[in-house]
């Protein structure tokens, strides 16, 4: 049999210079063959089509190929976790499977033991197995599994009416279990929220995704009392308040990297729910490339950011991106050389070289108090998490006028407002035009999937109405691309969400405007004749580059 090196050498994958491999071990060859990946000569999509043609069977592309779950259910999760397969569709008699590893014989006996069927293989790319798998062995039927077990041990309970039992702390094991399997499926579902909502006869559990809500799970409301006093305790919420609100933190592990989440309670009532918001820092790159900036914003902010004092505010409403854009801007301006220090309530993203400051209110320690002591820390960059009353924005204010560079949020509709809102918290508008440098307003709209986005001729008269660009349209051959739906995005036509922009430099004509008092509306109405885009044509000129779709421009955007 050829080596997997021959194989490649043959495609032309691999340089031939790399003949001395075939004389090498199996190991070795192996080790040699994953670092040419890493170092990008080879690619995993080729190293798996060889591996197929060695073992003389079909390679498939599992992003794109629809699988049979009544296949996938024939073989236990546990079975095909530790195998490393994924049973895809049927042949007659026999089973699909996919590996990445097609001479596996151990793993590949034991799926053909589990399933009691003959086994056809093909071959997949480790990645796309290893999404494949966590796709379809979701952790639904173990969750709906404990939610039996906590129903059955319910009914032993009533009908035994025992006012306390040592057996009883047997069932944290399987409440840790429903917390854990929770949180692990929605980090592997990409959710940025999970929302434990207490019914009148349930719980119910609900995911946020790409800034949509989609219900996941139910439980039994015996089960809710255990769920929410083993949240409390991991995020160290005190678990004999349920009258009032209150806030945590904790983290937890998942796929060999540790996740930070921001833990909040709300009295309801049917009881306390929980939302706890997912900030997983590791999937984010923190490069200004992310964000999507069109070439006029990107120049517009970096004259901004690079200045060594001033003010620049991310506004928009809770959920839209504001601290992603700071934290990239801070990432980006962070060196060695200057002294960076944030204010946050709660501290979101943990950065190296950065001093970071969590309030508590409780001893005393409040935005405004904090900003107060870390301008005798020496700063050179601040980051203050939100602005929110008049004593913050007084101290902001000042900082950035006194030679520091000041980073903050606000919550408006737009960017001019920004300046009204400052005015209104009884800033003397001539500090406000003096030391604001940057308005930076933003949305998050769905990004389109790469995999099944498609081009149509859309409707002109409708884009009338809407105000899009027809003159730009006509440009780029008059068709914009529009969601169709595939495995890879679970049917949504969309994967991942990217943020619009409408950054407003505060030039002389605006600070004179808000010496004035001037409304919102003028200001606006200034700023678009300097060039300014509004939110809704970032959106459009996103639309145009086939990023996002129009329809969901206008769902995020008035």
């Amino acid at each position: 049999m050829a080596s997997l090196t021959e194989i490649l050498i043959l495609h032309g994958a691999l340089p031939i210079e790399h003949l001395d491999l075939i004389s090498a071990t199996p190991a070795a060859e192996a080790q040699a063959i994953g670092a040419l990946v890493d170092d990008g000569v080879l690619s995993a999509t080729q190293v798996a089509r060889a591996r197929a043609a060695r073992a003389g069977v079909q390679f498939v592309d599992l992003t794109d190929l629809p699988v049979d779950r009544q296949a996938v259910a024939l073989v236990s999760p546990t079975v095909l976790r530790r195998n490393r397969v994924l049973p895809i569709g049927f042949s007659g008699d026999h089973l699909i499977v996919a590996t990445d590893d097609p001479e596996n014989l151990p793993a590949i006996d034991d799926v053909r033991t589990a399933s009691g069927r003959a086994l056809t293989l093909v071959v997949a790319e480790s990645a796309d197995l290893e999404a494949a798998l966590n796709r379809y062995l979701r952790a639904d039927d173990e969750l709906s599994d404990l939610t039996a077990t906590f129903e059955e041990e319910q009914s032993k309970e009533e009908a035994a009416q025992s006012a306390f039992d040592t057996d009883d702390l047997e069932d944290e094991a399987p409440i840790v279990r429903f917390v854990n399997l929770l949180v692990s499926q929605a980090i592997q579902d990409r959710a940025s929220d999970i929302h434990i909502e207490p019914a009148e006869h349930e719980v119910r559990v609900r995911y946020r995704i790409d800034g949509v809500l989609h219900e996941m799970q139910s439980a039994p409301k015996a089960i809710q009392n255990g769920v929410i006093s083993r949240l409390k305790i991991m995020s160290d919420i005190d678990i004999a308040e349920r009258r009032k609100p209150q806030d945590g933190r904790m983290s937890v592990s998942h796929g060999g990297r540790k996740i930070d989440l921001r833990v909040a309670t709300l009295p309801t009532v049917w009881g306390e729910k929980i939302v706890m918001r997912i900030l997983d820092n590791t999937s984010t790159t923190m490069s200004l490339d992310s964000l999507n900036l069109l070439p006029r914003n990107f120049e517009v902010y970096r004259r901004s950011y690079t200045k060594p004092y001033g003010m620049i505010l991310v506004t928009g409403p809770t959920g839209s991106g504001k601290s992603t854009t700071l934290y990239t801007t801070l990432n980006t301006v962070s060196k060695p050389e200057i002294n960076v220090i944030t204010v946050e309530d709660p501290v979101e993203y943990r950065m190296p070289g950065i001093n970071q400051v969590q309030v508590n209110p409780k001893a005393g320690l409040t935005f405004a108090s904090a900003l107060r002591s870390i301008l005798r820390s020496d700063p050179d960059v601040v980051l203050l998490g939100e602005i929110r009353d008049h004593e913050t924005a007084q101290i902001a204010i000042e900082a950035a006028l006194t030679g520091h560079l000041v980073l903050s949020t606000l919550h408006t509709n737009d960017a001019p407002s920004a300046v009204t809102r400052l005015t209104e918290m009884d800033i003397e508008p001539f500090l406000v035009g003096s030391a604001l440098d940057c308005v930076v307003a933003q949305r998050l709209a769905r990004r389109l999937c790469e995999r099944c986005k498609a081009p149509a001729e859309p409707d002109r008269a409708f884009l009338e109405r809407v105000g899009f660009p027809l003159g730009m349209l006509d440009a780029v051959g008059g068709l914009l691309y529009g969601p169709v739906g595939c495995q890879a995005c679970s049917q949504t036509g969309y994967r991942g969400r990217m943020a619009l922009h409408e950054i407003m430099p505060v030039t002389e004509q605006i600070e004179r405007l808000t010496v004035e008092r001037a409304s919102s509306a003028e200001i606006g109405r200034v700023a678009r004749e300097q060039g300014m885009l509004t939110l809704r044509e970032d959106g459009w000129a996103k639309c145009l580059e086939g990023w996002t779709s129009v329809e969901e421009v206008l769902r995020v955007v008035a």
